[in-house]
Parts: C-alpha cells; structure tokens; sequence
C-alpha cells in the first residue's frame, strides 16, 4: 500500500452505520475515537484495496484520540479555498548556517518554515515529513499548497528526489523552487513532475540494463565480477545509485549488506566495493567498444 492510501479511502463516506464518517475524516469507533484503521466496507470502495486485509490510519490521524470531523475534500475541479505556501530548509552538517535559506524563504513571502540540519544521505528526515504532512492535510480540506525550498539539492538527489516529487504529485501538492536549474513554480500536473517520476524508473532500468550487458560481456572474455559470495547484481545496482550521492567508499560499504554465503549479514570491506565498481566500469566500456 502507498502513502496515498488513507486519501483515497477517505474520498467516500464510510458506509458503517455505526461510523458514518464523511468524507475527509477518518473512521470512528463506537466510543468515539478514531480508529485504529479503516472499516473494511469502506476502504473496499477504493478498487486497488478491494483485496487487502486492512488498512491502517496513519498517524497523522491520530489513531486511538478523540473523533472529530474534518472538511470535506474538495470537489473535483472546484476553485481551491485559498493558496498557502510552506517552506523547507536543509543543511547537510550542524556546522552549516541555515540563514541563506531562511532568508531567501521568508523574503519570498513564505511564513511557515521547517528547517532542520541532516545529512543527505539520511533515510528519514523528521521536519520534511512534517512539511509534507502538514501540506497534504491543507491539501484534503481544499486548500491549494505549495512546498516551497531554496533550491532543489535541498530536497535530495536523484531517486529521492523523485520519490518525493511523486508523493507530493498524488497529493496534489506543488513545488516551488527559489534558485537552482529548477528555478520557478511547479504544478503538480505539470512537466517537472512528469520528468522526474520518468526520472525514477529511467536510472533504476538503466543501471540494472547496463549493468547485465557489462556482465555478460565480461564474462564472454573470460572476466568473472565479483566475489561469489559477497556481491551480486543487487548489491551493485544498490552501490552505484550511491556512489551518485558522492558518497565515499566507506560510507558505501556501511550501507551494503551481503544476502549470501559465509558472511552473510555482514557489510563489504571498502576495498570489495572499490573491485566491484572498478570491475563494472571495465565492463561497461567493454560493452560500450563492443556496441558502438
């Protein structure tokens, strides 16, 4: 199940004459809480949920406190009730100054501001899911939004960064960037969001395509890639989507685990991830002498 989900179901009245929450609003328990999750006569209303067991609310719902009913959801295609922007900020380590940042922000007019310093390599940045939280529960009442940053290396790179443009694109949510290549406002219907969720599946294909073909290449004179117990295609693909990130190669390893053999569960050494990019590139310009 995505993100997305709860919206979805939330786009229908629920049936349950002992819940009969409207749409909008999650559903609710007999003693007036809200539920845990969603009634099954209710989400099975949504085709792609027809066959789940369950769907949870999220937490943003505040499962188990006290019901109350939120707004409808806008009609289809009826005038937004209003536009609000909200403002993200990033710096990669506590020694960098937010100010730039917050600065450019609130002279774009830009009021309510998250900001927190981590690192890009980060799986989970706590003050971007409130943002993105905050715009998405804006968006349900009607509420046009706009996510607006300083430039857009502060929302992520590469496949997070579509990622993200997709979650905000289901929602309805746009994206404004200050400076940077993607200068400007951003529809969610618009192109931005189309070349970045194209962005997604195209690098994850290519790295697997290219990948295979250097492989297969290699191996045609004789070239065995990797260690056979340690790496494997997946760990390379993993690898390489990392090595786009800057990352250093220790920081890499760290980040790999082995699925198989002897040290399974345990991380490459930094010289295993060096032999294992240095073999893919030498097969990848194998394959490129060999295609071109």
């Amino acid at each position: 199940m995505s993100d997305d989900d709860f919206l979805r179901v939330e786009a229908s009245d629920c049936p349950m004459s002992s819940c009969a929450a409207p749409a909008g609003a999650p559903c609710r328990t007999g003693k007036g809480k809200v539920a845990v999750h969603y009634h099954t006569a209710r989400f099975r209303l949504v085709p792609a949920l027809t066959k789940a067991l369950n769907v949870p609310t999220p937490a943003i719902r505040k499962p188990g406190t006290l019901w109350v009913e939120l707004p409808r959801p806008a009609e289809a295609g009826a005038e937004p009730a209003g536009h609000v922007r909200i403002g993200y900020a990033r710096a990669s380590t506590v020694r960098q100054s937010l100010d730039t940042q917050l600065d450019a922000l609130q002279a774009a007019g830009v009021t309510r501001i998250f900001s927190e310093k981590i690192s890009t390599r980060a799986t989970t940045r706590p003050e971007l899911d409130k943002a993105v939280a905050l715009a998405r529960e804006l968006r349900s009442a009607g509420v046009a939004v706009t996510l607006a940053v300083h430039e857009h290396k502060r929302l992520g790179r590469g496949l997070d960064l579509a990622a993200l443009a997709e979650r905000l694109r289901a929602a309805g949510i746009g994206l404004e960037f200050l400076t940077g290549e993607l200068q400007g406002s951003h529809d969610p219907a618009g192109v931005v969001f189309t070349v970045l969720a194209a962005l997604s599946g195209m690098e994850r294909e290519y790295i697997r395509d290219r990948t295979l073909e250097g492989h297969e290449s290699a191996r045609s004179r004789g070239k065995a890639i990797g260690g056979a117990t340690v790496t494997d295609d997946a760990m390379l693909s993993m690898a390489l989507h990392l090595r786009e990130q800057n990352l250093s190669l220790r920081d890499i390893a760290a980040r790999l685990v082995i699925t198989k053999g002897k040290k399974r569960g345990q991380h490459p050494s930094p010289a295993t991830v060096m032999r294992m990019f240095r073999e893919h590139d030498e097969a990848v310009l194998v394959s490129i002498s060999v295609t071109g």
